[in-house]
């Protein structure tokens, strides 16, 4: 008999450890990957308050995260889940420092997801002469433990789910001189990423293995199917991202 992906889902989220939450806020920050243009942006990066939250057919935008928050909200229409989207693309970790009142502890999140590091690398390795081992990678975990701890402090049950930041060997990015040195810094951020979540007891999602595996396990499929530029997933590399968050993520 054969088993519907939805439904192997659902039996790995049964099966494994989850994470009983007291409220059902859930937020998820982060970049251009995670705002999927959300509040109808057109793909600009409005600030959050510019946006449009009253047309539910956008309120969302295209990303895993839409996978994620209806996921829960189809399967649930009595548990009162409430998601937000507070992606905003082009975002480094500073930039969720500046809005981290305003995107985050405004909305009182019983979840926090977070995906960061992506833009933190680029903006970084397109200064001349810069080179991965003069990244301040202590002073960017520092800032990244004081959000996660503001957050904490606010609400000690929070639950925090961490996702790592990617790239892939793949389109205009993969293809780059640049690409080695990337990927280096893009894996140092994940080792932070890794850290933080044993650090703050926060569900882990190892997005750059997600991809890795993919370009691997099918070999004869393009890499740009999955993630199209080297660092922007389409919508099938959206829906993996969204299963793997879904699977390690562990609320109900």
């Amino acid at each position: 008999m054969k088993i519907l992906p939805s439904l192997i889902l659902a039996l790995l989220l049964s099966l494994s450890a989850c994470h009983r939450v007291e409220g059902r806020r859930v937020v998820f920050i982060g970049d251009s990957v995670t705002d999927g243009g959300w509040g109808r942006s057109n793909g600009m990066p409005l600030p959050s308050d510019e946006r449009n939250h009253k047309d539910l057919n956008h309120i969302y935008g295209h990303s895993y995260m839409l996978f994620c928050a209806t996921w829960y909200e189809s399967r649930y229409p009595e548990a009162g889940f409430e998601f937000f989207n507070r992606g905003i693309s082009g975002d480094d970790l500073p930039g969720l420092a500046v809005r981290w009142e305003q995107d985050v502890l405004s909305l009182q999140p019983d979840v926090l997801s977070v995906l960061v590091g992506i833009n933190d690398v680029y903006r970084y390795l397109e200064h001349p002469g810069a080179v991965v081992d003069s990244f301040d990678l202590a002073g960017w975990e520092s800032q990244y433990r004081r959000l996660l701890g503001l957050a904490r402090r606010q609400n000690p049950a929070v639950h925090i789910v961490l996702v790592t930041p990617f790239i892939a060997k793949a389109g205009r990015n993969g293809q780059a001189a640049g690409y080695e040195a990337h990927r280096a810094l893009t894996d140092r951020l994940g080792s932070v990423v890794r850290r933080l979540s044993t650090d703050f007891n926060a569900a882990l999602v190892p997005a750059q293995e997600l991809f890795d595996r993919l370009l691997t396990d099918y070999p004869d499929v393009p890499a740009e199917y999955w993630i199209w530029d080297g660092i922007h997933p389409t919508a099938a590399g959206h829906r993996r991202l969204s299963e793997l968050w879904l699977e390690s993520a562990g609320i109900r």
